[in-house]
């Protein structure tokens, strides 16, 4: 009974639970511009859309030319739910795909999927032109590149307030240093899981960009570049992106069956760890009090860094259990003893 309990109002928490998730939105509507005139220009953004929501849901650049994809390709129409146009410039098709229909064809074409629970990433973006030094700052004009470019790769992106404090904080010298201390500092207002930090330069015509990323204590980094700031903004996020996928993007034959274990459950939890194991098929095993056991298809170590953004902790393994049980008092010795349990020997985790 109680676990029927723990199941029907862990439904009515989903929508309370909602906020609680690092959810991208909009990772099934992809804008893409319309490079010429007439239906051709639009069917070529329509294949170009497509080919965007592939390497974002995938993380592999080579994904959308896999030979499984070349029907779809042909006809995305069969995934798409609708397609609108925008007035430029540049005109641009706002393309709407089924996220069910969608997953169901990646899947059959043997493509592993990143889930729409992603890391958040607080973006310290500084750009130097001829006018000067600027960070970035929620709220700014400047800002509208970097939310577009973030959207279009898949990510779920913050900007700080960029005040007087902040500013003299992420300097050009502090961004480009391999210590992230004084940023993380500055950052911890806003709760994200993962720090970018870009120095941005205009340059002969062009813009480019020294990023770091730290997400806990992994560091990644590299060179962009773009015509302008917008293109610059994208090259960074597709950078990051496919960086960043590979941690919780399993790839098909990498998975085992696995167990897993979370403590301290209520209703609004549930509904949290339902989204978040959702990719790995959960089957709900056993219910305990305030301790549910999931059997799971995935990677230990993909599935290990997906909770981590849920702000799970990993607990250590339990001892095993002696292999013979000790004689109960009393008990006849020709009776044979009942086997021990086997231990437990999945993961653990606890809010």
């Amino acid at each position: 009974m109680r676990l029927f309990n723990i199941l029907a109002a862990g439904c009515l928490a989903l929508i309370s639970a909602t906020a609680l998730a690092e959810n991208v939105s909009g990772l099934y509507q992809v804008r893409e511009p319309v490079t010429g005139q007439g239906a051709e220009a639009r069917t070529a953004a329509t294949a170009q859309a497509l080919d965007t929501l592939v390497l974002r849901l995938t993380g592999d650049p080579k994904a959308a030319q896999s030979p499984a994809l070349a029907e779809l390709r042909k006809d995305p129409q069969q995934i798409i739910n609708q397609v609108g146009t925008e007035a430029g410039p540049p005109e641009s098709v706002l393309v709407e795909f089924d996220p069910g229909s969608t997953e169901r064809a990646l899947r059959k074409a043997g493509l592993a999927l990143w889930g729409s629970n992603r890391p958040s990433i607080l973006g310290w973006w500084l750009n130097d032109s001829v006018e000067g030094s600027s960070l970035v700052g929620d709220g700014q004009a400047s800002a509208q590149p970097l939310r577009r470019a973030a959207q279009h790769r898949g990510l779920p992106l913050r900007l700080p307030l960029a005040d007087l404090q902040e500013q003299l904080v992420a300097n050009a010298k502090q961004l480009e240093a391999s210590d992230p201390a004084p940023l993380r500092q500055a950052a911890e207002r806003y709760g994200a899981d993962a720090l970018l930090a870009v120095h941005a330069q205009e340059a002969d015509g062009k813009w480019q960009g020294k990023w770091q990323l730290w997400l806990g204590d992994q560091r990644e980094q590299g060179n962009a570049e773009g015509a302008d700031q917008a293109a610059l903004a994208d090259a960074v996020m597709l950078a990051v992106s496919s960086r960043l996928a590979p941690r919780y993007v399993t790839r098909p034959g990498a998975s085992s069956q696995l167990q897993v274990q979370v403590q301290g459950m209520s209703l609004q939890r549930y509904a949290e760890l339902a989204r978040v194991l959702e990719p790995y098929g959960p089957r709900l095993q056993l219910a305990e009090g305030t301790t549910l056991t999931y059997g799971v298809t995935a990677n230990r170590e993909q599935l290990r860094a997906q909770l981590a953004l849920a702000k799970l902790q990993e607990l250590p393994a339990e001892q095993a259990a002696p292999a013979t049980p000790a004689p109960v008092a009393g008990q006849d010795p020709a009776v044979p003893a009942q086997p021990a349990p086997k231990p437990f020997d999945g993961l653990r985790f606890r809010w």
